[in-house]
């Protein structure tokens, strides 16, 4: 096959203030809930009795108000202010690297405490604005087509990290505290680097505070978690965070799927689609999203459309086209324009919406199946510099 193109050269870096890592022992509260609140200011001293309230207050300061010191939190006692700021954070990630696209989608590379590092990605839309958020360092599956998972598994993220990556993007758009109406970021996807039903109980506990009304207030219908077909979680995640879901499907034959999305191997189509098909909440208000990235000559064909309209019969969903995001060395192209639209031509005529995702910052590596992959890659050039010096 044809090796794709690089990609275009990359923007130029945004300006990233300091930011002071977390001293050793301290507590970070970021990711923490209401009962963990709670339960930390009973150990720093304060009575039972008054605990769940200030917890209240230490959850508005952080979650709505996006306050970053204990400073501004002047509904606390001042006392307990000092308390905090012995020994407590209120935590975000490092900001390494931020990135601006000549069309506004935004990313940052994202320096955890252990020293790992991670990409989210905000993309700014005339009627939305999508932050999409990674779940693992590196990735648990080797999708073919995606550079991420060329990349090895590292560790799980927590829930403060997950969070974490939402404060800093409401910090990067001045959306504190968290807006009602019109917002610049206004819905989630779980679609960034590693595999989130293979660290639920983090996702699950991160996207629960992203979604009380009374912090970040991101709705659960404004959420989409993004899953490559990890068939016994797919029930849970919609029984127990009730967000939208959108799966990785990519191929409608198991032999061809096998190959670019390995997971099929251990989960194949028939209960891939039999766990859709039971999706909690799933209606046609609240569609499933079958993405399918559009490879030449792979997945592309009149067939393989008339296949996917039969394969998901029956389901409430929506097809969304992806075309293939190059990256260096990859060994698939991107389908012809021409082929894209006959394919999304005869699943539309079938019955269900099938939109073309129009790639967004490609320049700066941030599109879909990209994340980090110039990251690491500068860094290994970074350090190679160093050798020689």
């Amino acid at each position: 096959m044809t090796i794709a193109p690089a990609s275009a050269p990359l923007a130029p870096e945004v300006a990233v203030a300091d930011r002071t890592p977390p001293s050793a022992g301290r507590h970070v509260l970021v990711g923490l809930d209401r009962r963990e609140l709670a339960d930390l200011l009973v150990e720093l001293g304060e009575p039972a009795a008054r605990a769940r309230m200030r917890a209240g207050q230490l959850w508005h300061w952080i979650y709505h108000r996006g306050a970053s010191s204990f400073d501004a939190m002047t509904s606390l006692a001042k006392d307990l202010r000092a308390r905090l700021a012995e020994t407590c954070e209120v935590g975000r990630p490092d900001v390494s690297r931020a990135l601006e696209s000549f069309d506004g989608t935004r990313k940052w590379l994202l320096k955890l405490p252990d020293g790992e590092e991670v990409e989210s990605v905000h993309i700014p839309e005339e009627d939305r604005g999508t932050l999409c958020v990674s779940s693992q360092v590196g990735c648990t599956l080797t999708c073919r087509f995606c550079h991420t998972g060329t990349q090895k598994l590292v560790r799980n993220l927590t829930a403060p990290e997950i969070v974490g990556q939402v404060m800093v993007a409401r910090d990067t758009l001045g959306e504190w505290p968290s807006p009602v109406g019109d917002r610049l970021l206004s819905n989630i996807v779980m679609m960034g680097m590693g595999e989130p039903l293979y660290n639920f109980d983090n996702v699950a506990k991160a996207l629960k505070i992203v979604m009380d009304g009374e912090g970040i207030a991101i709705s659960k219908r404004r959420i989409t978690l993004s899953t490559a077909g990890v068939v016994p979680m797919m029930q849970r995640c919609g029984e127990e965070i009730g967000v939208n879901l959108a799966v990785s499907l990519h191929a409608v034959r198991d032999d061809i799927r096998d190959v670019i999305v390995p997971l099929n191997k251990k989960y194949p189509l028939k209960d891939l689609i039999a766990a859709c098909k039971a999706y909690p909440g799933a209606t046609n208000a609240r569609r499933i999203t079958f993405e399918y990235v559009m490879l030449k000559g792979v997945n592309d064909s009149p067939a393989d459309a008339r296949a996917l309209v039969k394969l998901i019969r029956g389901i409430p969903a929506k097809v969304n086209l992806i075309p293939f995001n190059a990256w260096p060395g990859a060994p698939y192209e991107c389908s012809s324009d021409e082929a894209i639209r006959a394919f999304s031509d005869i699943v539309f005529n079938a019955g269900y919406s099938s939109p073309v995702r129009q790639p967004r910052g490609r320049d700066i590596m941030a599109a879909c199946g990209q994340l980090k992959s110039d990251s690491v890659r500068k860094r290994k050039s970074e350090r190679q510099a160093a050798l020689s010096a």
